[in-house]
């Protein structure tokens, strides 16, 4: 293609682009690329800058192909490099462009352009989105202590509780406050934060603790000690350490041992870590009781699912955020019907709106209606079909299903109903335990450790379960 035409399209791309990144990433990440190919539907990118390449590819990575195959089309995707050279090219045009700059602004001006620009530059090391601050986070009953212990925290880092444990459900706001602690202690100290997911965390680590073949089929653990220290300064040379989804480390024996270290590291030189996770600390298998007993040592609150005042409260504040006009019956509506968390409340609106843009109607009630079609959903499967199914194969009762019941048919009957309400229906570990009336350890050691790992190798436990799959159906 012609180098005009992939310019065309890559400044389509951008302003896809524009309307979604937050603006400090797009001026600061996006801005100085170049698209220099368009070919076999992937668009070419070259960078002057290495850790725009990084960022990108670990923070933006999905958000680029959205809008690439919103402009090219399905099946597009993209490639990005740094270029040295380009690089050489950038500095120069930035110091000229900085020298212009200057000469009409006043030392206040200078100084207010290069505040934002430093801060700008540490939220983006922080790995911290600027959509998630204490600002729009909708408290309610469900995430008041969670809240209040986040902001006393982000006020007072690592005077108040240290560790901050927050737990729950997926979508209930867990990310959303680590990231508000983030943003306050940027704004208002000078101490060096790090959001990290830990699947991250434990990709990087597995980068410098590389397993090497053997002869005879053997392996070897190697640990490159010089990427391995680098590693570690990386997380210990900080003030603040919000580490998200912890449970991903359970049963990773080395991982475990090494962000010990971490941790130790950290606290005993009082730096403030903050910890996310979809269960309390006793109730993530294999974990190492040395983390355990840390974890539980600081403060430990949960957030729950949202009461309908709430989830009334969530839906409006998003629609003013994306600057949308709805009724109060819109979000009544979707209060009504979405009950398990945030995300599910936000997209039952990003659906409802981008059906009102593409019919180019109003964002009103009988819209929602058309858009969500929920009438047709309540007739679909529901966690009481489920049960009802599951209770008639076993010849019980659905009664039984959620009572105390132990003996071996109940029982078996019980994990197996477990199980196909998180497989079929998707249903948070913490939705299942509400309708059961069974608690949180129990739905994950039923669903993953006993069905889960018995549907892999007993064939008759496959076919029962694929019987009442069968008969859901009907």
């Amino acid at each position: 293609m012609d180098i005009t035409e992939v310019k065309e399209v890559w400044a389509k791309v951008k302003q896809e682009l524009i309307n979604i990144v937050p603006e400090h990433v797009f001026n600061t990440w996006i801005t100085p690329l170049e698209a220099v190919d368009l070919e076999n539907n992937t668009l070419v990118l070259l960078s002057p800058q290495q850790m725009s390449v990084d960022i990108i590819k670990n923070s933006w990575y999905g958000v680029f192909k959205t809008a690439i195959s919103s402009v090219i089309g399905q099946n597009s995707s993209f490639s990005l490099n740094y270029d040295a050279e380009l690089g050489k090219k950038y500095i120069e045009k930035r110091k000229k462009q900085k020298s212009k700059i200057l000469s009409g602004q006043t030392q206040e001006d200078i100084k207010e352009q290069e505040v934002k620009k430093s801060l700008a530059q540490m939220q983006s090391e922080a790995n911290l989105n600027l959509n998630l601050k204490f600002d729009n986070f909708v408290v309610g009953d469900n995430s008041k202590f969670a809240y209040n212990a986040s902001l006393m925290v982000a006020k007072s880092p690592a005077q108040k509780y240290n560790p901050l444990f927050i737990y729950g459900a997926s979508g209930l706001g867990k990310t959303h406050l680590l990231q508000a602690i983030g943003h306050y202690i940027l704004f208002n100290t000078k101490l060096k934060v790090r959001y990290v997911r830990m699947e991250e965390y434990f990709k990087e680590w597995i980068k410098c603790f590389q397993l090497n073949e053997l002869p005879n089929g053997r392996r070897r653990n190697d640990c490159n000690n010089l990427q391995m220290r680098k590693f570690r300064q990386k997380f210990e040379n900080i003030d603040v350490l919000l580490m998200d989804d912890i449970q991903f480390i359970e049963s990773k024996a080395k991982t475990m041992q090494d962000f010990f270290s971490t941790f130790q590291a950290l606290y005993t030189n009082n730096k403030q870590i903050v910890i996310a996770s979809d269960r309390q600390p006793k109730d993530i298998p294999n974990l190492d009781d040395r983390l355990r007993t840390r974890f539980e040592m600081g403060l430990v609150v949960n957030i729950v699912s949202p009461d309908y005042d709430t989830r009334f409260k969530i839906v409006k504040a998003y629609a003013q955020e994306l600057n949308v006009y709805a009724t109060d019956e819109v979000f009544e509506y979707i209060a009504q019907n979405f009950t398990d968390n945030v995300r599910e409340l936000k997209g039952a609106f990003n659906k409802v709106s981008a059906y009102a843009e593409v019919f180019e109607t109003d964002v009103n009630i009988e819209t929602a209606q058309k858009a969500l079609n929920l009438e047709i959903k309540k007739r679909e499967l529901t966690p009481d079909v489920l049960a009802e199914k599951v209770a008639q194969y076993f010849d019980i009762s659905v009664k039984d299903l959620k009572g105390s019941a132990r003996n071996q048919k109940v029982a078996k009957a019980r994990q197996i109903a477990l199980y196909l309400c998180r497989e079929i229906l998707k249903m948070s570990y913490e939705s299942i335990g509400e309708f059961f009336n069974k608690k949180h350890s129990t739905i994950i050691y039923s669903c993953r450790d006993v069905i889960g790992e018995k549907i892999k190798t007993d064939v008759d436990l496959k076919q029962v379960i694929d019987k009442i799959t069968l008969s859901l159906k009907d």
